[in-house]
């Protein structure tokens, strides 16, 4: 098979409305997701006074599909985006999908990454043929083989993944989002995390990292992510109460503050 070429996403750049203090931050959204639905944390964080750059991963919103989507592929799109738009200072913030690119990017852009946010990921998918992974994968391609339209499915497979209830300008914008997804990138997403494996690179991260993860998530739960924190020398493990998979949308106040607590403390204004 033909190893497509690597090309840079299409990206947006978020410039402080107050005196930056030279980190910028990067936002990699899941596997159901876009750039469009960062909109809490790039007020937050760009009002805190840090840049911002956030990206459609390879085969989302503008960007081309490539054949086959792999991890690794995103990961290294990832350092042809660090080595054009990275600052003096650079904190890769991924969630689920994004945090699995984040750490495979360790491998091909270690001296342009200086810190991670890892929100509700792991560093494995584990074994293809395992029943969880199999079920993961039947789940999400299931609706879409019986004939259902990403837009009339997304909804609910979304809402079973937050918190009960939950709700919001936030809530809503993500559900919006990937309803709009292309029906093949949503296919290749969920083929492209079962075969990431990137527990090798944990034990080797000597930057500052913080895991965060929300309560209630079952799709990559706490007590998973706080494991995978404690294989990383001096990581941070922040859980937030009452909260799912998408946590930063459910309660933006609650998830923005634990990050910036982080960031202000490790990366602090010059």
């Amino acid at each position: 098979m033909t190893t497509p070429a690597v090309t840079l996403p299409d990206y947006a750049v978020h410039h402080p409305v107050g005196a930056a203090n030279g980190t910028t931050v990067v936002l990699l959204h899941g596997a159901f997701g876009a750039k469009e639905y960062w909109r809490e944390q790039l007020r937050a964080f760009v009002h805190a006074g840090y840049r911002v750059v956030s990206w459609d991963a390879p085969g989302y919103g503008l960007s081309a599909l490539p054949v086959p989507l792999t991890i690794d592929h995103c990961a290294r799109a990832l350092a042809l985006l660090l080595a054009k738009e990275g600052g003096a200072r650079n904190v890769v913030m991924g969630h689920s999908m994004g945090g699995m690119i984040a750490q495979q990017a360790w491998r091909h852009a270690r001296p342009h990454i200086h810190g991670y946010v890892l929100s509700a990921t792991s560093a494995s998918f584990g074994s293809p043929d395992g029943d969880w992974q199999k079920e993961f994968v039947r789940a999400r391609v299931a609706p879409l083989d019986a004939g259902r339209s990403i837009p009339d499915y997304a909804p609910e497979m979304l809402r079973a993944m937050m918190a009960p209830g939950a709700h919001g300008p936030a809530v809503d914008l993500v559900v919006g989002t990937v309803s709009q997804m292309r029906e093949e990138t949503f296919r290749a997403a969920v083929a492209a995390i079962v075969g990431f494996e990137g527990r090798d690179l944990l034990p080797t991260l000597d930057i500052p990292v913080l895991c965060i993860a929300g309560e209630l998530d079952t799709t990559a739960p706490a007590a998973v992510m706080q494991k995978m924190a404690a294989k990383i020398a001096g990581a941070e493990f922040a859980s937030v109460a009452g909260l799912g998979h998408f946590g930063w949308a459910e309660d933006p106040q609650s998830f923005n503050t634990a990050v910036l607590d982080f960031l202000a403390r490790r990366f602090p204004a010059n």
